[in-house]
């Protein structure tokens, strides 16, 4: 059946007997892991038997000897062979002993609580038809913060204790406070729904108090259960009180037409009826238009100026009565917030908590119709009685934002229908926007149908988020005129009027390729680059929430005018990498986001921070005083992310590049930042970037006049300064080469780390081998796009020619000093040549501007390349460790005439970007991984990695201690014995300690001056400062911070990053044919994968396993949900796990990663959304899987060999083989509607 049958006991998916973790079903890499359990085995027998355990090496030991903070926790397995808790388990999963009842109360009115001892357990389930996954005993887990997503401009953050922050388009237009995360888990209760019931049982008359949801140990057994569906838009609560025999649950949904919906029914379960008086409802609900501000720093001032009130049939009105303002004129505030409901019958209305009490107790309430200076609640008083077996539901409607005229509009709509007829209405418009959602996913390749829901889920929600930040293009190919006549215009009116009367003989609706066509057949290359350049999506925010509030969202997908708005942001970074997924669906958008990324780098070789549609670029302006605000270049965007685009290109329309590599149909952005010259960079290597005032204000006065085409590099007469592909894939490779430090690595001088943001303090002094690494497979593409190219010449710039030659005839200089050890002067002086050759170029185009045009010849390119890849041949070798690894960063140290190099820590990132060089391959890199397996960067109890190894870590009071054998030193006696305790002083102990206010070398360098009689101290004082922290090795936020990308987190970008790095090695051992790395790569592949977060059980990841989470910190699970670059990666592989590859332009079936599991077992479903927008459904038999490709359905038969059915518009073909015709692709891509479905038969031994 299968090509791994002689190799089960390693087969990805196989059981060991004992394994690290929860599943026993998940399989790592054998040679590795097979040692590491084994040595588990030995632990627990050793244990029981009471003997000490003796550890092959650091890796294997328990994880809390060697590293600080809170301990790893350890398997249930494991905790369970031994029989006793273990250093960091939680309590519910160590053995339990007798305990005594805990007890509230006196007398007959104690009450015994009820600990629950349900079990969490995560599965997937289907409700009415639809895919959900459920976490039960979710209560029992930490509190974890969930994203429930619409197809409009809602947007709700929600913790699993229930509270809450939600609205539309942005935080300030909010229903309820939008608080950083900790204060949303601690609201509780506090902020949201509210539910008391006092149920009276008719068997013996008793009345009692249920509280459902309550944190505190409840008075009933009860049964805690979360649900989300796998659209991403419902999120529901439900709860399961044994005692009382009745469920509570309640769900949150979205209505375009109505606004946000909450769902709530009580199900009675047992055979007789019960008396229900419930008070439910929500709380905190704060004023419309009440910004971020005001809520988080002005909360009780706000309060003082609220208005809650109702009004019609049962409208709550939250509004501030006038707007706030200390200024001598009168603001009116004319906006509402509003809350209804419908289903509880007799209602009475409450405004506020302050009735809750005296309802708990018993005692009559009375309706509230204002509060005045409170903060607001919508909670509904009503009585009835709930037949056996039976269930009341109701429903809770909320909406930002609201007129006087829009709720006299539903004052009407609500007087005239009753319950049945707005739950209809509503129900009505969910279902609409669930139907939306399936549009937009299924657009975007989605939704899938195979024997393994998890993750059909999981590639769902990847694709959700992906879209979410990077949008999705709305209609194909097709481009609306008038609004790319509306971009047009935007970015150039100089030239508007003559193009748009061009784009009057095109439709309302042009097809992209054509346009293009015909934009390029004008010969007018600004009209080209503005065509080419436009990027027609819709859906697109930052990846802002309240575990980030530093980035702030906005979900803007109507204009005034209630038009679709089409229209993306984000940093950089960001809108890229999320394209690169999104590009996979639709490749012939390919060529704009390469226009795209190249038009608005610099003549630097670097980006600005912010691209969007309509403004082109923004960039960071100074912010003196600011902390976390700063000025300069990222070092690592303008090479992969470039790279991965090209190579995109090359598989999907081979030689399309080579015809845009002579075109002048590029541009420059016009960064306002001076990097400086390369003197002052040596002088200073983290003060490199100074902001140009004069040059940003003749910015804004060309963009005010002739449109943000004004941010881009002009000519002398005030146009576009144009050039071609060639130069815009010069010069970034450039730039980099011209900080290349030999051995080191690319010199980080432009006040910005690169991707791992953590590691901020290694600016100015800090080497990347990572660029370094991406720099090799760069230069090995570009030598396979230029060679075939022989002597034809492109049009480059004079200056950036010059530049080249400058960097090639260093190069080739030193080429010979490659093949042994480059020495620290001579690493030196070629850093220096470099280095000034890139200040000579841009200090001339910054004063000058470009001179002329000339050519070069592209076996010149080549040749550069050649060479330089020999550069970064020579570095990566240097750079691979006695452990088997490789550095990620290195510490340059520049003396009067060397440079020396120190190494760092071997880092995640270092061994991913070695991995992705296209230089480490086949058994080399399998060496790699099992390495890292073994590494102190595996976090065992997570299956995977951490960025970086934790390390043991200085308590606060062994911190500051001046060395011992330092404080004889005359400066440091000279220091005490004047009494200069703003400098040192000696502690009741007698231990010498810096002054507390001296937080780095600045600070005593000032402390120092200050003082003024001991400035001949100063040089041995900073030595001694440095001999005590060790400021030197400090990497920034990544060393002193234990969430996000600090110490023992993992970051799942990173990881996912590791899992794409290992699928390209895998199908790279196949075009080599190199079998035993192929095997072991598979292996490795699905060890990586069993690590990530929805192959493990919910109480492991610490929330919904199925949803992509940034990063998991060692005391606690995973945290920031949803739009995190993970999902780029994972769209990716996906793709490669199906084995659908594109290579020379033909879509091609090789899969090398499928599981036979990923066929059905039983006759299944397959929904999907057609080209023309309609969902659908196909009957998927067993021993099949379905999906689709750019929204063509794909079936995969398993059967004996390839054979490929394609059906289309213009008849039916029928061949054997795994790749499909040229031209059927490209039908396929263009998504026209001509192919309408492609059965492919996979043979059954090729699969896993």
């Amino acid at each position: 059946m299968s090509k791994w049958n002689d190799h089960q006991a390693v087969r990805p998916g196989s059981v060991h007997t004992t394994t690290f973790g929860d599943q026993a079903d998940q399989g790592f890499h054998g040679s590795v892991m097979d040692e590491l359990n084994a040595e588990l085995e030995a632990e627990i027998v050793a244990v029981k038997g009471g003997k000490p355990m003796s550890y092959r090496d650091d890796t294997s030991r328990p994880l809390q000897d060697l590293y600080s903070g809170s301990p790893t926790r350890s398997s249930p397995k494991r905790t369970r062979a031994i029989g006793e808790r273990s250093p960091g388990l939680s309590p519910r999963e160590a053995p339990r002993k007798e305990r005594k009842p805990l007890v509230v109360g006196h007398g007959s009115s104690a009450t015994i609580l009820q600990p629950s001892a349900e079990p969490i357990k995560g599965e997937y389930v289907e409700r009415d038809g639809e895919a959900w996954y459920a976490i039960r005993g979710f209560d029992q887990m930490p509190p974890f913060f969930m994203s429930v997503v619409s197809d409009s401009n809602f947007w709700m953050f929600i913790s699993s204790v229930g509270a809450l922050t939600c609205g539309r388009v942005d935080a300030n237009s909010s229903v309820f406070p939008y608080y950083t995360v900790d204060k949303i888990h601690d609201s509780a209760h506090l902020t949201g729904p509210l539910t008391v019931l006092r149920v009276t049982t008719r068997d013996d008359g008793k009345t009692f108090l249920w509280e459902p949801f309550v944190k505190h140990p409840p008075a009933y057994c009860v049964h805690r259960t979360i649900y989300k569906n796998m659209l991403g838009n419902r999120l529901e609560f439900e709860e399961v009180n044994d005692d009382l025999q009745l469920t509570f649950s309640y769900s949150w949904g979205f209505s375009e037409k109505f606004g946000l919906v909450r769902k709530c029914k009580v199900t009675n379960l047992r055979k007789s009826p019960v008396e229900i008086n419930i008070v439910d409802g929500l709380q905190n609900i704060i004023p419309a238009k009440t910004n971020m501000w005001l809520q988080d720093f002005m909360a009780n001032l706000v309060d003082a100026y609220k208005w809650n009130e109702i009004v019609g049939p049962g409208i709550g009105l939250f509004c501030l009565f006038a707007g706030m303002s200390d200024r001598a004129e009168a603001v009116e505030s004319l906006f509402a917030t509003t809350v209804w409901q419908s289903g509880l019958n007799d209602p009475k209305y409450l405004l506020s908590v302050n009735q809750i009490g005296n309802f708990k107790k018993g005692l009559k309430i009375d309706d509230e119709e204002l509060i005045r200076g409170q903060r607001g609640a919508f909670l509904t008083n009503s009585e009835f009685v709930l037949q056996p077996e039976s269930d009341h539901t109701w429903m809770t409607v909320c909406e930002v934002g609201q007129t006087h005229a829009s709720i006299a509009e539903l004052e009407i709509t609500l007087a005239r229908n009753m319950h049945k007829q707005l739950s209809e209405l509503v129900d009505a418009s969910m279902a609409e926007a669930d139907a939306n959602m399936k549009r937009i996913m299924g657009a975007a390749d989605a939704l899938q149908c195979t024997g393994d829901s998890l993750t059909v889920m999981h590639h769902y929600a990847n694709v959700m988020f992906n879209v979410m930040r990077g949008g999705i293009f709305i209609d194909n190919y097709n481009v609306e005129k008038a609004d790319l006549c509306a971009f047009i215009e935007k970015r150039n009116t100089l030239g508007s009027e003559e193009w748009s009367k061009w784009l009057s003989g095109f439709p309302d609706t042009i097809d992209y390729t054509l346009l293009i066509e015909k934009a390029r057949a004008q010969e007018d290359g600004n009209l080209t680059r503005l065509c080419l350049e436009y990027v027609p999506v819709t859906f697109s925010r930052r990846h802002g929430d309240p575990s980030r509030p530093w980035n702030k969202f906005s979900i803007v997908l109507k204009d005034a005018n209630g038009n679709k708005k089409l229209n993306y942001q984000g940093n950089w970074r960001d809108i890229f990498q999320n394209w690169e997924a999104l590009c996979m669906s639709y490749p012939n958008f390919i060529d704009s986001m390469i226009a795209k990324f190249v038009n608005a780098t610099t003549i630097d070789g670097y980006n600005p921070y912010v691209v969007n549609k309509d403004q082109g670029i923004n960039w960071e302006c100074p912010e003196p005083g600011a902390a976390f605000a700063n000025l300069g270049y990222w070092g690592d965007h303008q090479i992969i992310y470039l790279l991965k685009f090209l190579e995109l290109s090359n598989q999907f329309h081979p030689g399309r590049l080579e015809k845009y590599l002579n075109q002048e149909i590029f541009s420059y952005a016009n960064v306002p930042y001076d990097y400086l010259p390369w003197e002052k960079i040596i002088e200073d290597s983290k003060n490199t970037i100074s902001f140009n005032d004069e040059k940003n204000e003749k910015i804004e006065f060309l963009v005010k006049h002739m449109g943000t085409d004004g941010k881009l590099v002009l000519d002398a007469t005030n146009k576009v300064y144009l050039v071609t592909l060639c130069e815009k894939l010069l010069v970034p490779i450039l730039a980099k080469a011209s900080n290349m430090v030999v051995d080191g690595g690319i010199w980080l001088n432009t006040q910005r780390p690169e991707w791992n943001d953590a590691n901020n303090a290694i600016v100015g002094n800090g080497l990347s081998m990572v660029t370094l690494y991406y720099m090799r497979r760069y230069t090995q593409f570009m030598i396979r796009l230029f060679t075939p190219l022989g002597q034809q010449r492109m049009l480059v710039s004079e200056d950036v020619a010059q530049w080249m030659q400058r960097v090639l005839a260093v190069l080739k200089q030193n080429e010979e000093a490659l093949g042994g050890t480059v020495g620290d002067k001579l690493r030196r002086q070629i850093l220096d040549l470099l280095g000034e050759s890139a200040s000579a170029y841009r200090w001339k185009v910054y004063k000058n501007g470009f001179g002329g045009k000339v050519e070069v010849c592209a076996a010149q390119v080549v040749e550069l390349m050649e060479v330089l890849q020999k550069y970064c041949e020579h570095s990566i070798n240097a750079n691979q460790t006695d452990t088997g690894l490789f550095h990620a960063y290195n510490i340059l140290v520049l003396g009067h005439d060397d440079a020396k190099v120190e190494y760092l820590y071997e880092m995640l990132e270092g061994q991913v970007s070695v991995l992705s060089s296209n230089f480490v391959t086949g058994d080399r890199a399998v060496q790699v991984f099992e390495k890292l397996f073994r590494s102190t960067m595996y976090r065992r109890d997570q299956r995977t990695f951490m960025l970086y190894p934790d390390r043991q870590l200085k308590g606060f009071m062994d911190k500051n201690v001046v060395p011992v054998e330092q404080c004889k030193s005359s400066a440091v006696r000279a220091v005490l014995e004047k009494g200069h305790k703003s400098i040192l002083y000696k502690d009741c102990k007698g231990v010498v300690r810096w002054a507390s206010d001296l937080c780095n070398a600045r600070d005593l360098k000032a402390a120092v001056a200050k003082i003024g009689s001991i400035n001949n101290y100063l040089e041995d004082l900073l030595a001694l400062y440095e001999a005590t922290f060790n400021h030197r090795a400090f990497t920034g936020r990544s060393g002193t911070m234990f969430g996000f990308e600090g110490l023992g987190c993992i970051y799942w970008h990173m990881v996912s990053k590791l899992l794409l790095a290992s699928q390209e090695l895998l199908y790279t051992a196949v075009e080599a044919g190199q079998s035993d790395a192929q095997m072991n790569l598979c292996r490795i592949y699905y060890d990586v994968r069993g690590g990530i977060g929805f192959n493990k059980s919910p109480d492991v990841y610490g929330a919904f396993p199925c949803d992509p989470y940034s990063h998991t910190p060692k005391h606690a699970g995973a945290q920031q949900p949803g739009m995190t670059g993970q999902v780029k990666e994972e769209v990716i592989t996906r793709w490669g796990e199906l084995g659908l590859r594109v290579e020379q332009g033909r879509i091609c079936f090789k899969p090398r990663l499928l599981r036979a599991s990923e066929f059905l077992r039983v006759k299944g479903t397959f929904e999907y959304v057609t080209l023309q927008g309609e969902i659908t459904k196909m009957d998927v038999l067993p021993q099949q899987l379905a999906f689709t490709y750019c929204q063509v359905p794909v079936l995969f038969k398993m059967g004996k060999g390839y054979h490929i059915q394609i059906q289309s518009i213009t008849g039916n073909l029928s061949f054997d083989g795994n790749s499909l015709p040229e031209e059927v692709s490209a039908d396929v891509f263009a998504r026209r509607g001509v192919i309408t479905k492609v059965e492919v038969e996979i043979p059954e031994d090729d699969l896993i």
